[in-house]
């Protein structure tokens, strides 16, 4: 610290340089002046060559000794950069200037001033301000005092610009937030006025945005712009955006839309070119604009014939300032010639008088303002004739028929001078107008007059039509008329006879006229004809049409589908639906299920409906015509932010329509109604719910009879599970539905004042009505009682269920008694038999046990527990109203014993919820009879008489002791403790298994609960016994220490893991019945029980509630019969010897 201290202090006495305050540390620079700058002379000034710097890296930019020169005239302190100050202070941290000009190397201190560094630089210490002593001066300066605000370090100083004017010190100090930001001060969006030059700007300084990916477009960055609004964005975009746009199936047709401004363009985005196209992949030019070619722009203006004369640039080509040529008027009595940027190349222009142009009629001029266009038509009115003669009115020039000429013969009044015009002869006029009326003009003959309509008339009469020059045939003109009258007709008065004929003229409908010949035009066509239908499956007959048949539609519906697949045509005799028909047979013989072309199918059969389905965003409909398969997406765009709920996950626009809001990693923020605080979880859309509120509250059941504690809040229903008991309608029973609403009850919905619940009152013959509620009426009893009752026989042992079957009218109904069978006969006999023998039946007990030794034994070790529980059973299982019996939650041990007790009274039991709320439930299933006749505590009283009975009993020899025994084979553990598995056992008995490695030991559960260690050897029966028998001790001592079984003995087993030698049963002194039972299996269900019960013990469940059920009856199979022994010692020994 203090050495840094030293460097700063003789740094500062080196950088002092002052007219007041000489200082003599120049003398000790090497050669006068710094590596970093020459000194000019006596006037200060030290022009700065970038050389190498001090301590932070080389010396400032150019310029900065002429910078130094205005300040010393000024007096005032060059400024400094606060960062500068700060890394000069530090020697650790490196400044700016070192970074981009890399970094100088430290001398020791008292070594002079450093190379490169300016002689006027400031220095700040690590301590606070500390005082300047020196400052610049110029020649005229004699004053050595400065002001103090001048000679001390400023963090305020501005940053030093070579090439700019200096801004003295203010004395408003620089806010926090600019000083910190000085050096990341990053360039503003651009304000030009023209669109090319803020696109220019906005690429160069990194502030121009894609629209479609939301990333800078830089420089390097390869581009496409739209030639509608101009918009600039990356070309791998673009195209991402054009692979999405809409097909059109049909027609092979480009149409996408600009991301920018959603116009409809037609060229696909194509390579990477410069802004006017002239080069691909253009390179970026220092100097140029970027994405510029540098050539000249030349793009052709839609209304100019000048191309653009700029450089390559981007956004639309400004107007042109050059002269357009002369352009006319649209009369083109005038001509005009401005700047090419203000003529109108498309509108032209109008000299604003009249057009005075011959208008199409050629007798009148246009008297419309100059205007662009044809004149139009000419609506002068004008006096006009018909061609007869006989009409004249005045009609709008445009409107007259063409001129022809016609002859006055005197039907013309000469009024107005129509007939005045010195182009046509006298008497002659132009006719522009038909007036529809006959002509009536007098033929030659005079007798006849024309009767033709309005027509240009001759000079000369017409020559009569009937005179007899003309007329040579019979009106049919099938008979010249020489051949039918003798004298030929003299004047067109004479009448034309008629040859008698059929006329035969054809009519326009292609007919013949059928009446004879005569005179004038035939009559209609009356002829009767077979029309069809538009769809051929229907024939009508009708009058002749005279040519103009209009075939006529039937009431068939046409059902044919439409190319769109899903309307149906519904319309009325349709033209095309045989061809429609037709077409579906041949694609379904062909399998066809490609779609076909609108060309395949009847015009009757497009669809030319609005599709109108909506779109995937739910916006929009389909506009395109009626269609086959999915709708495309939505053409149109969304040009606002869209944001997820809480605000802070926004995408830019333009997005897709129907694009949804995105996903949002921070929390959400939405408030609960109840109050409580929100559970942690994203923030997501309106139609997502948050989670459920998990707080638990009291809450009142919605029948009101109870207030619920520890309740979810989120629950809106809680109920209390109690029978509701409102009395119902009939006034008599009582509402046995659980917790309900109000106004809920069971009886809701039926009329009347009845439910549906049974009567309930009691019939004649004691049992109650089971009849659906009458109420308020008595019972009739007319129908037999379905009550069951119970009927037995003489001795009452045999009983049977039946129906009561009384009524009011039938008190008393008959039915078959039941007789005594078999076994009443044995009871009888066996009854008159303990009667002969003086035995009690009552007092008579047996030997018999109904419990298993695993309830005896945790009988004995917990008998007031035990005993509890045991009456609980016997009362449940006397009670035959109730099937179900719940108990509480208990240890693992005690539901053992009730699980066990539960076999031994034939009741099934499991366990039900999670520690630790678990607890046994009890249910009465058909395989249950009644509660076993002795108690527990009565079996193990038993149990003790019949040992000391068998101790005080001398032994009686059985003749086996010369039996061959097999050897051992096996080791049985007796006892093994809950929840023992293999895997435990085969891991603590490693060792023992190690000492004899011939022998192979397979561990196995009997249905006893005991477990099997059987061995298998290479050498024999007898080496195995020998090994088992030395296994034994070390094997017993390590299981009994550890508590995993009681007892360990030798046996021998079969291969069906079947007990037929024990140790145990050698050391009592025989085989005898027990060692029959040993052999037989245990009951299944207790260890799946038992296995049930620790596997429940040791893991948790996977829910937190449990539903309770009965295990499914399996269906036992039927073991075959085996023979009974009757002598079982016999049958034993004959075991043994096999």
């Amino acid at each position: 610290m203090e050495g840094l201290e030293a460097r700063q202090s003789q740094q500062g006495q080196q950088t002092s340089q002052s007219s007041g305050t000489p200082s003599t540390s120049t003398s000790r620079h090497r050669g006068r002046h710094s590596r970093g700058g020459r000194h000019s002379g006596s006037d200060g000034r030290h022009n700065s060559r970038g050389g190498r710097g001090g301590r932070g890296g080389r010396g400032q930019s150019q310029g900065q000794g002429q910078h130094g020169q205005r300040l010393a005239d000024r007096n005032e302190a060059p400024p400094i950069d606060p960062a500068t100050a700060v890394s000069l202070a530090s020697p650790a941290a490196p400044s700016p200037d070192s970074r981009r000009r890399g970094g100088g190397r430290r001398r020791a201190p008292g070594a002079g001033s450093r190379r490169g560094g300016n002689e006027n630089v400031q220095r700040s210490t690590l301590g606070g301000s500390r005082s300047f002593g020196g400052h610049l001066t110029n020649g005229s300066e004699t004053d050595g005092s400065a002001s103090p605000s001048l000679t001390h370090l400023s963090p305020n100083a501005p940053e030093f610009r070579p090439g700019q004017p200096v801004i003295g010190l203010s004395t408003s100090a620089v806010t926090p937030e600019r000083a910190r930001n000085h050096h990341s001060h990053q360039a503003s969006k651009s304000t030009a006025h023209d669109l090319a030059t803020r696109i220019h700007e906005d690429i160069s300084n990194g502030q121009y945005e894609c629209v479609i990916c939301t990333n800078e477009v830089l420089r390097n960055s390869k581009v496409w712009s739209c030639s509608i609004c101009w918009t600039v964005t990356h070309i791998a975009c673009v195209k991402k955006w054009f692979s999405s746009r809409k097909r059109n199936s049909d027609e092979e047709q480009i149409d996408w839309r600009c991301p920018g401004c959603n116009s409809h363009l037609s060229d696909d985005p194509g390579t990477y070119h410069c802004w006017c196209g002239k080069e691909i992949n253009p390179k970026s030019i220092p100097g140029l604009v970027a994405h510029s070619c540098g050539q000249t722009c030349s793009k052709p203006r839609a209304t100019c014939p000048h191309p653009c004369p700029l450089e390559c640039h981007a956004g639309p080509c400004p107007p042109c300032q050059l002269m357009g040529p002369s352009q006319s008027c649209f009369c083109g009595k005038h001509t005009s010639t401005k700047r090419c940027g203000e003529t109108d190349y498309t509108r032209g222009w109008s000299c604003h008088e009249i057009c005075g142009d011959l208008l199409p009629c050629g007798k009148h001029e246009c008297q419309k303002e100059c205007h662009s266009g044809l004149c139009g038509g000419c609506d002068i009115p004008t006096l006009s004739l018909c061609y007869c003669g006989q009409n004249s009115k005045e009609i709008p020039c445009d409107q007259r028929d063409d001129e022809r000429e016609s002859y006055n013969y005197g039907q013309v009044d000469l009024v107005g001078g129509i007939l005045d015009d010195g182009e046509l002869p006298r008497n002659w006029y132009w006719a522009s107008f038909d007036c529809d009326n006959v002509c009536g003009r007098s033929f030659d003959c005079g007798k006849h007059h024309c009767r033709r309509s309005c027509h240009p008339q001759d000079e000369k009469e017409a020559h009569c039509p009937f005179s007899p020059d003309l007329i040579t045939h019979c009106p049919c003109g099938k008979t010249p008329l020489i051949d039918i009258i003798d004298q030929p007709r003299e004047s067109c008065e004479a009448p034309i006879p008629s040859c008698g004929k059929r006329c035969n003229k054809p009519f326009p409908c292609g007919h013949l006229c059928p009446d004879e010949c005569h005179t004038g035009p035939c009559t209609p066509c009356t002829q009767i004809m077979e029309i069809s239908c538009k769809c051929g499956r229907t024939m009508v007959k009708s009058i002749c049409h005279q040519g103009r048949v209009e075939l006529p539609e039937c009431m068939r519906i046409c059902r044919a589908q439409l190319n769109c697949g899903r309307h149906e045509h519904g319309e009325r005799c349709c033209s095309g639906e045989k061809k429609a028909l037709e077409r579906a047979a041949v694609a379904k013989r062909k399998n066809r299920n490609a779609g076909l072309a609108n060309n395949e199918i009847e015009a009757e059969h497009i669809c030319t409906r609005v599709c109108g389905r909506s779109l995937k965003c739910g916006r929009h409909q389909c506009q395109q015509m009626c269609h086959k398969g999915p709708c495309p997406s939505c053409p149109e765009a969304i040009f606002e932010e869209i944001s997820c709920n809480c605000g802070r996950t926004v995408l830019q626009p333009p997005q897709p329509c129907g694009t949804r809001p995105p996903e949002c990693r921070f929390e959400c923020t939405r408030p609960r109604a109840c109050g409580h605080p929100q559970v942690s979880h994203n923030c997501h859309l309106d139609g997502e719910t948050c989670p459920k509120c998990p707080f638990l509250v009291e809450k009142r059941c919605i029948c009101g009879k109870k207030v619920l504690k520890n309740q979810p809040c989120w629950f809106e229903e809680p109920r209390c599970g109690l029978p509701c008991g409102l009395k119902l309608k009939c006034g008599t029973h009582l509402c046995r539905k659980s917790c309900h609403r109000p106004g809920e009850c069971e009886d809701v919905g039926i009329a009347g004042s009845r439910c549906k619940q049974p009567c309930g009152k009691k019939r004649g013959c004691g049992h109650l009505d089971l009849e659906p509620c009458h109420a308020p009426y008595p019972c009739k009893e007319d129908s037999p009682c379905q009550a069951k009752t119970f009927i037995t026989c003489d001795c009452q042992r045999r009983k049977q269920e039946v129906r009561c079957m009384v009524t009011k009218k039938n008190p008393s109904p008959q039915r078959e008694a039941l007789r005594c069978d078999v076994e009443c006969l044995r009871l009888l006999r066996n009854a008159r038999l303990a009667e002969a023998l003086n035995i009690d039946p009552q007092s008579h007990i047996d030997n018999h046990v109904p419990y298993s030794d695993r309830t005896l034994k945790m009988y004995r070790e917990d008998t007031q527990f035990a005993q509890t529980y045991e009456r609980e059973y016997r009362v449940f299982a006397a009670d035959p109203t109730q099937k179900t019996l719940r108990f509480k939650p208990m240890k693992n041990h005690q539901r053992v014993f009730l699980h066990l007790l539960a076999e031994d009274f034939g009741l099934d039991s499991e366990s039900a919820d999670p520690e630790p709320h678990r607890h046994v439930c009890l249910f009465k299933t058909p395989r249950f009879v009644s509660a076993p006749m002795k108690t527990i505590g009565q079996c193990l009283q038993t149990q003790t008489n019949t040992a000391v009975q068998q101790v005080h009993q001398p032994l009686v020899p059985t003749g086996k002791e010369n039996a061959v025994q097999q050897p051992y084979n096996a080791l049985l553990l007796t006892a093994p403790r809950f929840g023992l598995t293999i895997e435990d056992l085969n891991s603590q008995l490693e060792q023992e298994y190690a000492t004899h490695p011939d022998v192979i030991f397979h561990t196995a559960f009997l249905p006893s609960d005991e477990v099997i260690i059987k061995g298998s050897s290479p050498w024999g029966t007898q080496d195995l016994e020998s090994s088992l028998i030395a296994l034994k001790p070390k094997i017993s001592h390590k299981l009994i220490q550890s508590g995993c079984v009681r007892g360990v003995a030798l046996c021998h087993v079969d291969d069906e893991l079947k007990i037929l030698r024990n140790e145990k049963d050698a050391q009592a002194g025989g085989e005898g019945w027990s060692s029959v039972i040993r052999r037989s299996s245990a009951r299944p269900k207790l260890a799946a029980t038992m296995a049930s019960e620790e596997s429940s013990s040791s893991t948790s469940l996977r829910s937190n509630f449990v539903v309770l059920k009965k295990e499914p009856k399996k269906k036992l199979e039927k073991l075959p019969v085996e023979d009974v022994e009757e002598d079982w010692e016999a049958a034993a020994e004959k075991l043994n010897e096999e």
